[in-house]
């Protein structure tokens, strides 16, 4: 049997994120909504259990050979080289308090490497998603990022702590702000705005690789640059620094203390 294609995987992860909107939507204000406390001390609802466990019951019948790895259920599946990561609610305590700022992400990779990401906002009506060579999009319209030059004339945007309005003085994220020309409020996900050619810069900190993944693939192909601190387009080092590319190499030289 041969491999599906990447276009075969982008239909499905579409068909992964409509069973997620459908359960998160029913779900959400909803009078019985069943909200636990994990071992980390995070919240989880009843909502995210069930998009994962829905979520994996189709890769199961999709992509038997594929391993799966979701925030909630850990790894299952196949060991091989392609391996689905799925964060059935990103935002949980947004969607617990019946406010907006939650999503559905969802990716592909290939051992070490992004090859597709899809991030489903169905409160707000917005999707977003690439595969690798095939560019960014949003709704259908085609992403870039902005051609700012210079972080003196960059805008850069607070991340899901929302650390630049409660003044985080010794965040990373404080540190590149005080070197921009304005800050653009989070709104949900910081990554998605300096792909969409609203902001310029960004620090992500704190996430998962479920939560890396799909946004990596989805910065690089809008034509921006998503690494660590060191420059190497990872998922798996638990921060990201994100820019349009073009200044790049000067947030990274700000935020490691080299300029």
């Amino acid at each position: 049997m041969s491999d599906p294609s990447m276009e075969d995987n982008l239909r499905l992860a579409h068909e992964l994120a409509d069973i997620a909107d459908a359960v998160t939507l029913s779900r959400f204000g909803a009078a019985n909504l069943v909200i636990d406390e994990k071992p980390d001390g995070s919240p989880v609802t009843d909502a995210d259990t069930l998009v994962e466990e829905k979520l994996r019951a189709r890769l199961r019948r999709a992509r038997p050979r594929d391993a799966v790895t979701g925030e909630e259920g850990g790894d299952a599946g196949a060991s091989g080289p392609w391996r689905w990561l799925l964060d059935p609610i990103d935002g949980t305590v947004s969607f617990a308090r019946h406010e907006a700022g939650w999503a559905t992400l969802i990716a592909l990779v290939h051992e070490d490497e992004s090859w597709l990401g899809l991030v489903s906002d169905p409160l707000r009506g917005a999707r977003w998603w690439a595969v690798r060579g095939g560019g960014a999009y949003r709704n259908g319209a085609q992403l870039h990022v902005s051609t700012t030059g210079r972080l003196a004339e960059a805008t850069v945007s607070d991340d899901w702590e929302q650390t630049l309005s409660s003044g985080g003085p010794e965040h990373l994220l404080t540190r590149l702000a005080a070197r921009c020309a304005r800050a653009r409020p989070y709104e949900l996900l910081s990554t998605l705005t300096v792909a969409s050619g609203v902001a310029d810069v960004t620090v992500e900190t704190g996430g998962h690789t479920w939560d890396y993944a799909p946004l990596l693939v989805i910065a690089e192909e809008a034509g921006g640059l998503f690494t660590d601190l060191a420059g190497r387009a990872r998922f798996d080092a638990g921060l990201a620094v994100v820019s349009n590319g073009t200044l790049h190499s000067e947030a990274l030289r700000v935020l490691t203390g080299a300029a």
